[in-house]
């Protein structure tokens, strides 16, 4: 069973992630990084974040099929 805390770490870390995935999804938006320069673990919740909010011509083709 784990415990209360290895959840809230977990939650935490869960957290940074999409923190971190938005992050890149704004500068990708604002011009100031290349979808090709967000990290590898991060472009698929980018590509989603991307296409949710109407900007699918900002994701490469290959990122648009998974979604």
């Amino acid at each position: 069973m784990i415990g209360v805390l290895q959840r809230l770490i977990i939650k935490i870390i869960l957290g940074d992630v999409l923190m971190m995935t938005m992050f890149f999804a704004q500068r990708v938006i604002l011009g100031k990084t290349t979808f090709e320069d967000v990290p590898a673990a991060l472009k698929q919740g980018c590509a989603e974040i991307l296409i949710e909010i109407g900007l699918p011509e900002m994701v490469p083709a290959e990122f648009r099929e998974k979604t």
